[in-house]
């Protein structure tokens, strides 16, 4: 049987059995637009970069 010749901290243990866990990644709505888009990212809607319901980028103006 393993005997360990000093003990091992809690966390150096918890860290090794968390692993394996399912992590369901959390959704968002944005209230601007409606899309549903992973939580704290931004996202692209009709040629137009949203983070928390403001624009952040603006391709439609470049392109026209």
């Amino acid at each position: 049987m393993a005997h360990p010749k000093r003990r091992q901290s809690s966390t150096r243990r918890d860290k090794r059995r968390t692993h394996d866990k399912a992590v369901v990644p959390q959704l968002a709505k944005d209230p601007t637009t409606g899309e549903v888009h992973l939580y704290h990212r931004a996202h692209w809607f009709e040629g137009k970069l949203y983070y928390r319901g403001q624009v952040l980028i603006d391709t439609t103006e470049a392109t026209a």
